[in-house]
């Protein structure tokens, strides 16, 4: 073990090898800052991150289409039979089951993203033997809750994370 008579006082050497590493740390800092800055997304990204609806003027029985980080969303403001139709439903007939309640905060209004899960093309809306979304594509059918009932869809149109702000404005994403 050594004494501490055998320690020598640092010098001028030692405080140059110490700052040239630290000029060194610094230097490597700010070269790659830029690299890992550019992997950030940029403002328009983040900006449509979440939106907000105003769904006021939607009246029973109408949709809303809007735009949502670079998808349509359906805003759909459901009549009381396209409830009922889909409470109706019977799991077992489902390719991909879920409740209406877990597909609709408030049975009245369904939002979703309007892309058929089987190529992403538009389904359209009010259409199809179901009445709800048809996508002529590949003839894949949605019911009134936009849950697969056929076709080669192999699941339900996706539900975006979304809450209402108030009985007529809901913020998406």
């Amino acid at each position: 073990m050594a004494d501490a008579s055998d320690l020598k006082e640092p010098g001028r050497r030692d405080f140059l090898y110490i700052a040239t590493g630290a000029f060194g740390a610094l230097g490597v800092g700010v070269a790659v800052w830029p690299l890992i800055d550019q992997m950030n997304p940029d403002a328009s990204v983040k900006a449509l991150a979440s939106i907000e609806v105003d769904i006021s003027s939607v009246g029973e029985g109408e949709s809303l289409t809007v735009n949502w980080r670079g998808k349509p969303v359906f805003i759909r403001h459901r009549t009381a039979e396209e409830i009922q139709a889909s409470v109706d439903t019977p799991l077992s007939e489902l390719k991909d089951p879920q409740t209406d309640a877990e597909r609709a905060e408030k049975p009245e209004w369904l939002i979703m993203v309007g892309v058929c899960t089987h190529l992403g093309c538009i389904p359209l809306g009010e259409a199809g033997e179901y009445n709800g979304w048809f996508c002529p594509c590949h003839n894949s059918a949605y019911d009134t809750a936009g849950r697969i009932r056929k076709g080669p869809a192999p699941t339900n149109m996706e539900i975006p994370e979304y809450e209402f702000l108030s009985d007529t404005k809901i913020k998406i994403g």
